[in-house]
């Protein structure tokens, strides 16, 4: 799976779409991260002060890498069609 996300409600979007397809509620992603259920909803939508260390937590609880690579040419409405 490559998906790309270039802003924290990108990232969100991303996480939660994750977080459904595995079958986890917000309580049950948080427990297996370490973290609070409000802290998994503030992420989902988009909190630009989430720490990178949660996000990673969050990440690892999903059984996922955070890789990062040359950005594209494309625009940032491009990406948004993605999503």
């Amino acid at each position: 799976m490559d998906d790309l996300a270039r802003d924290p409600r990108q990232i969100g979007n991303l996480i939660r779409r994750i977080r459904k397809k595995q079958g986890l509620s917000q309580t049950q992603l948080g427990e297996k991260a370490g973290l609070r259920q409000e802290t998994i909803s503030l992420i989902e939508t988009g909190n630009p002060s989430t720490t990178l260390e949660t996000i990673l937590s969050v990440l690892a609880a999903l059984d996922l890498e955070f890789r990062m690579v040359l950005r594209s040419k494309g625009r940032a409405a491009d990406i948004e069609e993605i999503f």
